[in-house]
């Protein structure tokens, strides 16, 4: 009698990676603080100009964001469900730095989310891709692509040159990063387990979809394709949906309730401002495809390499995708990769500092 098919059900997301091993992790409490934090203002009452203001800028910033939210998950969820990750695979060279610039601007054609990029990394690696390449596309796919592009120059009224600086700067940043990471381990050296579970591993979501078009067999009809398609995009959406409240609340805060004097200190002191939008990035979670309408929303608070590092920072490192690399990735490449990653969105922050006049 054949043995039963084993399939390993690796979660396709962020809130199925770890919905298990991280349950009851700080970061769960998050929306449960932000509703506290909400109920605090309705003292206030509904006369209060200052409550009408936050509700105005609030409400304008989500429903400016949700659209690309929408359509970013849908195009993840086809991607997951109908593009294959040979044929990803395939579609690049095998070995050298030309295989780290292709995989960085791979998003242009495959764009995904950092919500979802790592678990497609994992099985990426586990196909073949270079390690150095996919630390590229891990960090480079969630800021060079389309709708991100089109969702940043919306949110800054399309200014190109915001447009251009993400994800010119997104780009080399991964390119840099993906090269240094594969000179510094060689091989599956940085991988959980030396990759030896990857090319086994059969991604699954809650709802039994297959990620990337990763069947069983090849009798799948088409209409269960869209179907996962669509189940994955509608799980990526809710999954994400309440860090997008959490921080245009926070961004309505600030323009409502902080003089915009407080900020000069942190104007005139250019690697604080910088810090601190980085930490803001980190801390609520944003989806690369929402991220720019709260980054948009502290002009004339923040300078614009404080917003650059804001946008910079959030797809590539914060709380949820500090909890999903552990699924992959050893203790010390996560801490090689996050300081990577804040030292070179620190630094070409700075630099965007240093020639800031030809912003204004």
């Amino acid at each position: 009698m054949a043995k039963p098919e084993r399939v390993n059900h690796i979660p396709c997301s962020a809130r199925h990676e770890h919905r298990d091993a991280t349950a009851g992790a700080p970061i769960d409490y998050l929306p449960a603080l932000f509703l506290l934090a909400a109920i605090g203002f309705l003292p206030l009452g509904p006369e209060s100009g200052a409550l009408n203001s936050l509700a105005i800028v609030f409400i304008s910033i989500v429903l400016e964001a949700i659209p690309f939210m929408l359509i970013g998950s849908l195009v993840g969820g086809l991607i997951e469900a109908f593009v294959s990750r040979e044929r990803m695979v395939t579609l690049l060279p095998q070995k050298g730095w030309l295989t780290v610039c292709l995989a960085a601007g791979a998003g242009i054609v495959f764009p995904v989310c950092e919500c979802a990029v790592v678990p497609v990394v994992r099985r990426l690696i586990g196909k073949g891709l270079p390690f150095s390449a996919a630390i590229a596309y891990l960090l480079g796919g969630p800021i060079v692509n389309p709708i991100v592009a089109a969702s940043t120059a919306l949110a800054y009224t399309f200014d190109w040159r915001i447009v251009v600086l993400r994800l010119g700067l997104g780009y080399i940043i991964a390119v840099v990063i993906g090269l240094i990471m594969g000179r510094l381990f060689a091989g599956t050296g940085a991988l959980k387990d030396n990759g030896a579970a990857l090319e086994n591993d059969t991604s699954s979501c809650a709802h039994h979809h297959h990620p990337l078009g990763h069947t069983h067999g090849t009798s799948e009809r088409w209409d269960d394709k869209v179907g996962a398609a669509f189940t994955h995009a509608k799980d990526d959406f809710l999954a994400v949906g309440h860090y997008l409240v959490i921080g245009a609340f926070i961004a309505a805060l600030a323009q409502t309730y902080i003089d915009r004097s407080s900020f000069l200190s942190l104007t005139s002191t250019p690697a604080l401002s910088v810090v601190l939008m980085m930490a803001l990035a980190i801390l609520l979670n944003l989806c690369s495809e929402a991220d720019a309408f709260i980054a948009a929303s502290f002009r004339g608070l923040m300078p614009i390499p404080a917003q650059m590092a804001f946008l910079l920072t959030g797809p590539m490192f914060d709380l949820k995708l500090l909890l999903m690399y552990q699924s992959v990735f050893k203790r010390r490449a996560i801490v090689v990769l996050a300081t990577l990653i804040l030292a070179g969105v620190l630094a070409v922050s700075i630099f965007l500092k240093i020639i800031n006049g030809v912003f204004q």
